[in-house]
């Protein structure tokens, strides 16, 4: 029944025309066995087990793994030859037998920088709030209209904010191509466009204006529009400015004032909380202002004895001289100087046209610390030529403004 291995081969071999196994690797002992086994009954044979290892057969993909396997070891010894010395030593890619190469990469060599950042900036997004960029108009529609900015998406202006009080001829005032300054009054919404607005932009200067012109106690002329419980109001630069009662020459009959024109000065001045005050006798103060200098000497009347100094009246305006600048020397009280009433010299060393005050001297007249309190009458008889030695002071401090 059974059948040697010799016959079992053949009977293997005879099957078809398929590739042959190779040569299967028996070591010395096996093939002792082998041997002596081929005496043995077919019984005998069932119960031996034979190791046999046969030589797998191997593909390509196979043998690369392995090639590619052998190659990192070779190099992994290779490495651990390698010296501390070899370590340190510099990388050279012009040494022989060097493994490596150079490949030239895009991001190395074709990156143009100044190109990617004009890109970024394309995309950078325009008109934060505040502002003021100049445009061009590109449509026209019935509430509004469009501007050029210069951005990704144009500006749009509300008919509302296209100028100061009620436009009628819209249409004819933005002609398609107008070029205008604008202020953004609203950023980029999902669409990239920004709400942007001319009236905003000619309230700002206006108020950039009124603050410049209080600051230098300018005098400006404003038609009276209409009165309110506590006084009247008028336009400046398309401002709502409020003239208080209190700040009228003649406060009775105020609302006759309404149609007519008066010269008023700054009294308060704030863009953020969009309060302009104004006033009519300050503008009679800073016109008396008009004719006085610093380090110029002036005769007044003490009209007022207040803790910190005494008010001086200059004829319509009043001048404050200051406990620190009414003597060199130490006093007990401001009373053993000067009284109520009494006629007196003194320098003007501040002229503050925006705030409306007039600051006084007459330590400067002083030849001596404390000479005012000891012999005050030698010191007004003198006055005049003594004022004449401290305008040189005065001279340098306006230069140095």
């Amino acid at each position: 029944m059974g059948a040697s291995n010799k016959n079992a081969q053949d009977n293997f071999q005879s099957k078809g025309n398929k590739k042959p196994l190779q040569v299967l690797h028996i070591s010395k002992k096996d093939s002792q066995e082998i041997n002596n086994e081929q005496n043995n009954s077919q019984e005998d044979i069932k119960k031996e087990n034979i190791a046999i290892k046969p030589q797998i057969i191997k593909d390509n993909s196979v043998k690369e793994i392995e090639d590619s396997n052998e190659k990192t070891n070779d190099f992994d010894i290779c490495q651990q030859d390698l010296t501390q010395k070899d370590l340190n030593r510099p990388l050279s890619f012009s040494e022989q037998n060097t493994e490596f190469q150079l490949e030239r990469t895009v991001d190395e060599f074709d990156f143009d920088e100044s190109a990617f950042l004009e890109a970024l900036n394309a995309n950078e997004p325009i008109g934060a709030t505040g502002e003021t960029i100049s445009g061009k108009v590109i449509a026209i529609e019935s509430d509004g209209l469009y501007v050029d900015i210069g951005g990704k998406a144009p500006g749009y202006m509300p008919k509302k904010e296209c100028g100061l009080g009620v436009i009628t001829n819209f249409k004819e005032k933005f002609s398609i191509g107008l070029e205008m300054e604008v202020l953004v009054i609203k950023e980029q919404n999902a669409d990239g466009m920004v709400t942007v607005s001319a009236r905003a932009l000619i309230l700002r200067q206006s108020w950039e204006k009124v603050s410049s012109s209080a600051k230098n106690g300018e005098l400006i002329n404003v038609l009276i529009n209409g009165f309110n419980r506590g006084g009247l109001t008028c336009d400046v630069d398309g401002l709502r400015g409020f003239i208080p009662r209190s700040q009228l020459e003649d406060g009775q009959d105020y609302q006759s004032f309404v149609g007519k024109n008066l010269k008023v000065a700054f009294l308060e001045v704030n863009p953020e909380s969009r309060k302009l005050v104004l006033s009519e006798k300050k503008a009679s103060l800073v016109s008396k202002f008009a004719s006085l200098e610093l380090g110029q000497l002036i005769e007044g009347e003490v009209l007022a004895v207040k803790p910190y100094g005494f008010f001086i009246d200059l004829g319509g305006a009043s001048g404050l001289l200051h406990q620190s600048s009414l003597t060199n020397g130490s006093i007990r009280s401001l009373r053993e100087v000067f009284r109520e009433g009494e006629i007196i010299k003194a320098l003007i060393s501040e002229i503050d046209l925006e705030k409306g005050r007039i600051g006084l001297n007459t330590a400067l007249l002083e030849n001596s610390a404390g000479e005012l309190i000891i012999d005050k009458q030698k010191v007004m008889q003198e006055a005049t030529e003594r004022a004449l030695k401290t305008k040189a002071l005065f001279d340098k401090k306006e230069q140095d403004k």
